[in-house]
């Protein structure tokens, strides 16, 4: 049950899929007080509409990652198509709250912070020939049965090897330094290529990989193809280990996470 005190600012779905109730050594009630949940709270089930919003929660995952240019409207009418009455407005706070944003076919998870160092685009026209040679980054929402979490990975362009990974319950960017630490220990790339969101433009991120003599390459914005190998580590992530599954907690979630990287790799 790694990590109870930390995260206490988060949702209480996410503190519930944290706590474990087969753990013999921390009983329920004790877990519940370290996170700062009653147990009123965890022991509480779900009303018909909570029911249904994690039902469409589902759904508009799976779709997105079949058709991540559907907006709110198409994914209206497509929920329609499946026999669920819903509107714009819901569909637009579900998507938001997921992180999920269309036309540009990534997660809306890695906000750019305000007035960022701007990195260029260094990979038009690049013929990747070896490992080593460029390093990406990204984010992806993991869906819990009940609640979600963060998945970040660092990925070799050359081998598609994924180097490093890191979950977190919130978007902080602490998990995706621990990622970026973690590959660093295996080697080291010529040019590292993420998105400008607020955790791959901090300070705390970018000194690292300028401290090694890397060049920074971030993604154009609304290019969707810039980053296209871990787009597609995602959706081989989602289709052959998330989708398959129905992970209760945080730390079961991690554990078949770990197996299925292990079997990528």
């Amino acid at each position: 049950m790694t990590g109870l005190k930390k995260n206490l600012n988060c949702s209480v779905s996410e503190k519930k899929a944290m706590i474990e109730p087969g753990l013999m050594k921390i009983p329920v009630s004790r877990q519940c007080r370290l996170l700062s949940l009653s147990r009123a709270a965890y022991y509480y089930q779900p009303k018909e509409k909570d029911r249904l919003n994690e039902t469409l929660t589902r759904l508009l995952d799976e779709q997105y990652t079949k058709t991540p240019f559907y907006g709110v409207p198409r994914m209206t009418a497509w929920l329609k198509r499946q026999g669920y009455e819903v509107n714009r407005k819901r569909i637009r706070r579900l998507l938001r709250l997921m992180g999920l944003e269309a036309v540009y076919p990534k997660p809306w998870l890695s906000k750019p912070a305000k007035d960022h160092k701007k990195y260029p685009y260094l990979l038009r026209g690049v013929v990747i020939e070896r490992p080593d040679h460029v390093w990406s980054t990204d984010i992806t929402y993991i869906r819990l049965k009940q609640g979600f979490i963060y998945l970040v990975a660092v990925m070799d362009w050359h081998s598609r090897y994924v180097l490093s990974w890191e979950t977190s319950t919130t978007l902080d960017k602490e998990f995706c330094i621990k990622a970026l630490e973690m590959a660093l220990m295996v080697s080291k790339p010529d040019i590292f290529n993420s998105d400008q969101g607020s955790q791959f433009t901090s300070l705390e991120f970018t000194e690292r990989l300028e401290r090694l003599g890397v060049s920074i390459s971030m993604d154009g914005r609304g290019r969707a193809m810039d980053n296209i190998f871990v787009e597609r580590l995602w959706r081989t992530v989602k289709y052959e280990e998330v989708y398959l599954k129905s992970y209760e907690t945080v730390a079961e979630g991690r554990a078949a996470l770990a197996r299925y990287f292990s079997f990528y790799n």
